[in-house]
């Protein structure tokens, strides 16, 4: 299948809260189009994005191309958030039924007293236990019997439930006998999630609450691929099989996972907790990739769009943890809830372009985390009622124009300062408030950039901003300075960033099994590592192998030879004693490189003291083709053929004359200075006073303060 990519019409949809995003090659050019989302509906915007990429197609002469449709999705995301997933029913070993409403004992909230945990997803009804045991060793203790096999699938179908959770106690060590339950459940019509497919390993807390929300998603997700296959008839495929394990042998819609990669409908379909921070994952690739062109080594991505804002730092100098320079967490909680699959470590915080502001009780402005979303959307859009962080920059003049998307939607100023007016409250005037919801807002994007950065022992100054989004750019300066970052980089097509990841997303799947290994200490020099040569060699090979095998398998149902694939090895590690671990590559000198993470994560390492591998883990990638961004001629400095007109914008209470730039203008080599207002089809940048901006070879924006340029 690899090869045929070559040939292939591929488009690549990010779809977001208010706008849905699509880029594709039109020819050998990238086309970008962004359609306002329907959120009852997400599939009609897609619909019409495709549509239209196809007529461009077309018109190019090249529409008896297959397609591939690639999707960043915010179905599996949503779905928990607003609790509208399917209707689940857990088994698990009898005793261990409330496991999952249990949890951990920890207290986020430690002074609050009168705080309650979000509901389980599966509730005590539905959460059957199965008379059978398996101990730490793997050893049976007690096998199921046939009474109690029949016994669980009618108490399951007496349940009416959409899906099944299978976890039973340590099958990650030994899953017979969750094989043997799952498969009599799929004889009798039921879809099932069984923990040893999705997360074979140990903390049964999080095992369970990831193949809960696994089957929850699994519902929701199956119809909406299904959807999204019938689009156009050279997309559809064979439709998703909800019940079956078997993939599809056309990979006509693909999705993209938490992790980086992107997988075929069939496996999303089947896997769907693996794609709850799909979108998000598409832009840290897409500014890994743009940062890789303006040779920044080390980076925090900002992406904010209409809903959200979502940031990661980005680690590719020498001495990285993450071979790929992309930091992975294994501990993250989406609304609520433990996830433990390998997922890009993204903090997402609810200050977007949509995000309403709002005097609380006490008088006090707040700032999302609601949002106006595309329905109705801001005041400018001209249905909201609510004033956003879109209607305080339109009112101060930061948008630079009267409409978005090179002219197609058109702003509402009148409106817009009429809804404005009659929710400032005390504030002085429009204006003021204005300044005020950009000011709270800003405040919350930084705190969400602190705790990616200095909260885990990096020094943001230290690194560049990547700015993207449609919002991205009109806050970029400002947190730069606040953080005192040292340069902000604005891509070429930032508002379809993410897409643009989604698009150049290799094939990839995570795969891992426990091993709790404990690495005896060695000695120095040669010693040292001659022992640990030895544990590698025998032990930790022997679990790599069966996990090579398996993940070769996979990739080959996705369409990938072995040859074509590419595994990358890595190791759970902790101190003997300790309740979490570090993720290290799975490299001779492991340990070493365990005790430096650990230095740098939480200020000490103690070389003397033992250290095991909790789990072993590979990740399976298959290379497919990459558009790319053109290298252009640099030109002339001078950036004023580019000036549109001038604009009155408010900066810091102070309105000054800002040159109006338009991006599809600007040049390789053109250098400007704020204050400026750079527009564009999908964001507009905006240059305080004492700021630099050149033009890269690659169209992308280079931004700094204080210097002649960056």
């Amino acid at each position: 299948m690899w090869h045929d990519l070559r040939r292939m019409m591929r488009i690549a949809i990010d779809a977001g809260g208010t706008f849905t995003d699509c880029i594709f090659l039109r020819g050998r050019k990238l086309q970008i189009l962004k359609i306002r989302s329907s959120p009852a509906d997400p599939e009609t915007a897609i619909r019409a994005a495709v549509d239209r990429a196809r007529g461009w197609d077309e018109d190019a002469g090249t529409s008896s191309r297959a397609a591939e449709l690639i999707c960043g999705t915010t179905v599996g995301t949503n779905a928990l958030l607003e609790r509208r997933g399917g209707k689940v029913v857990l088994v698990t070993t009898a005793g261990f039924e409330d496991v999952l409403e249990i949890g951990r004992q920890a207290r986020p909230q430690l002074y609050d007293f009168f705080a309650s945990p979000e509901p389980p997803l599966v509730p005590r009804e539905r959460r059957l236990g199965l008379r059978e045991r398996v101990d730490s060793d793997a050893n049976v203790i007690l096998a199921p019997t046939t009474a109690d096999l029949d016994r669980i699938v009618r108490q399951v179908r007496a349940c009416r439930g959409d899906s099944v959770a299978v976890c039973l106690l340590f099958s990650f060590a030994n899953p017979a006998h969750e094989r043997t339950l799952a498969s009599r459940l799929r004889a009798a019509g039921f879809a099932v999630s069984v923990s040893h497919e999705i997360l074979p390993e140990i903390r049964e807390f999080e095992r369970t609450a990831t193949t809960a929300a696994n089957a929850y998603l699994v519902p929701v997700m199956a119809a909406y691929l299904d959807h999204l296959q019938s689009l156009a008839p050279d997309l559809a495929g064979p439709k998703v099989a909800r019940t079956r394990r078997s993939p599809s042998r056309r990979h006509a819609v693909r999705v993209m996972q938490s992790n980086g990669g992107v997988c075929s409908a069939a496996v999303a379909a089947r896997e769907p907790v693996r794609t709850i921070l799909s979108g998000p994952a598409g832009g840290v690739l897409g500014a890994q990739y743009v940062a890789d062109l303006a040779g920044l080594p080390r980076i925090i991505s900002f992406d904010m769009g209409g809903t959200s804002t979502d940031v990661a730092l980005i680690e590719t100098a020498a001495g990285a943890s993450a071979p790929s320079g992309l930091g992975t967490t294994t501990e993250s909680i989406v609304a609520g809830l433990p996830v433990a699959l390998p997922m890009l470590d993204i903090h997402t915080v609810g200050a977007g372009g949509g995000s309403i502001a709002r005097f609380d009780r006490a008088g006090a402005l707040r700032v999302g985390p609601e949002s106006a979303g595309a329905d109705p959307g801001p005041i400018a859009y001209g249905r909201g009622e609510k004033p956003t962080v879109t209607d305080a920059h339109f009112v101060l003049g930061h948008l630079g124009s009267d409409s978005l998307l090179g002219g197609e939607f058109p702003l509402h100023e009148e409106r817009a300062r009429h809804w404005m007016e009659r929710a400032r409250g005390r504030m002085p005037s429009v204006e003021s408030f204005a300044q005020g919801i950009l000011d709270v807002a800003s405040a919350t994007m930084e705190k969400s950039i602190r705790v990616i950065s200095v909260e885990r022992g990096y020094d943001p100054r230290e690194y560049a901003l990547v700015a993207f989004g449609g919002a991205g750019g009109l806050h970029a300066c400002g947190l730069a300075a606040a953080l005192r970052m040292r340069a902000v980089l604005v891509p070429k097509f930032p508002g379809a960033l993410s897409a643009l990841g989604i698009l150049r997303a290799d094939v990839a799947k995570d795969f891992s099994r426990t091993v709790r290994m404990k690495v005896p200490p060695g000695g120095e020099g040669r010693s040292l590592h001659r022992e640990r040569n030895r544990v590698l060699d025998r032990d930790l090979k022997r679990a790599f192998r069966v996990l090579t095998r398996q993940a070769t398998h996979e990739m080959r149902t996705e369409g990938f030879p072995p040859g074509r694939v590419r595994l990358e090895r890595l190791l759970d590690v902790r101190y003997v004693g300790q309740s979490f671990d570090l993720m290290v590559p799975a490299a001779i000198d492991f340990v070493e490189r365990f005790h430096r993470e650990h230095s740098r994560r939480y200020g000490y390492a103690d070389a003397a003291r033992p250290v095991e591998v909790v789990n072993v883990r590979i990740r399976a990638t298959g290379i497919v083709p990459k558009p790319g961004l053109p290298r252009m001629r640099a030109g002339a400095a001078s950036a004023r053929t580019a000036i549109a007109g001038f604009r009155p914008a408010y900066f810091r209470g102070v309105v000054r004359p800002a040159p109006v730039y338009s991006r599809a203008l600007l040049r390789a080599g053109n250098r400007f200075t704020g204050p400026a207002i750079v527009c564009e089809y999908s964001g507009t940048t905006l240059l305080p006073p004492g700021w630099h901006a050149q033009v890269d070879v690659y169209e992308n924006l280079l931004l700094n303060h204080g210097g002649p340029g960056p």
